[in-house]
């Protein structure tokens, strides 16, 4: 039975990662992690930052409120985009810009109230030319309803794999409704084994919402727990600005309480040498998967 043993360590409760002006700051200094970070924060109308990339690579992401502006300089090249607000997580896609490795990225809060903003990091060591600068509007953002039944969920592949060209970074957005589990079945990536897996550590940043009009306690749950001889354990209770850390081992279900829908930002990154993301399932219920032929798209997605 888990006891949450490890949460002290994997697990950032909201207000816990603070640091330097932004709600969460997760960049170095964590013991056991190498190459996913992420900051997420609000600017107000005409407030600036400044953000050195150094040897990561970046993803921008409005999460809530108005438009926010962005500059991006990489040894003399600029790029510099608008990035459409949107009302909150559960609007639909946002619009996002890709940062290379090595930039400097000034943001602006550009409407007329203040914008929620995330900015997902993947350390880049291997050497290459980053792609460059790239906007990608929310209307070209793949969606996929993923699972079925009470598995399903939606998910936003603006940063994955053959989506967005990026040397290290993965990334998405996913929506689970009320009452639905995801990451699910269970679910590793921290082997290389080329063409069957990748090794990524990965981050969840989580955000509820109540369905109850009375709003209730909006709460999900994650779990994180060993796949071979390292050890980790992981249950969380979460809500809006809480943040799982996933090293290695088999991590779901994420869980949206009856009342309560469900959001998280993924950001993914690993060493090997290829740019993949690979899964492998836990064998004690790889099973479900085969049922979903079976069963519906859960309607509130579709």
């Amino acid at each position: 039975m888990s006891t949450g043993a490890d949460n002290h360590h994997w697990v950032r409760l909201a207000g816990s990662a603070a640091a330097d002006g932004w709600e969460v700051a997760l960049t170095d200094g964590i013991e056991g992690w190498f190459h996913t970070g992420l900051l997420v924060g609000t600017l107000t109308p005409g407030e600036s930052r400044v953000v050195e990339l150094g040897s990561r690579e970046g993803i921008v992401v409005p999460l809530s409120g108005g438009d926010v502006s962005l500059h991006c300089l990489r040894d003399g090249v600029e790029g510099s985009a608008t990035l459409a607000g949107r009302e909150s997580v559960w609007a639909g896609a946002a619009d996002t810009a890709y940062l290379p490795t090595g930039s400097t990225l000034t943001l602006t809060g550009a409407g007329d109230g203040p914008v929620r903003v995330a900015i997902c990091l993947a350390t880049d060591e291997i050497g290459t030319q980053p792609p460059p600068f790239h906007h990608r509007r929310a209307a070209d953002v793949p969606v996929e309803l993923r699972g079925a039944g009470i598995a399903s969920r939606q998910v936003r592949n603006f940063g994955v794999p053959g989506v967005l060209d990026a040397n290290r970074m993965i990334a998405c957005e996913v929506l689970t409704p009320a009452g639905n589990w995801s990451s699910w079945p269970p679910h590793k990536h921290d082997t290389e084994r080329p063409g069957v897996e990748s090794e990524l550590e990965e981050i969840y940043y989580f955000q509820t919402r109540s369905t109850d009009p009375r709003g209730t306690d909006a709460i999900g749950y994650q779990r994180v727990y060993a796949a071979g001889e390292r050890p980790i354990d992981v249950l969380a209770e979460v809500r809006t600005d809480d943040v799982v850390l996933v090293p290695h081992g088999w991590h779901g279900p994420a869980v949206a309480a009856p009342d309560a829908d469900l959001y998280y930002l993924n950001v993914m990154a690993g060493p090997g040498p290829e740019r993949a993301w690979l899964i492998c399932d836990d064998p004690a219920h790889a099973w479900v998967r085969e049922t979903w032929p079976d069963q519906p798209i859960d309607p509130r997605l579709t």
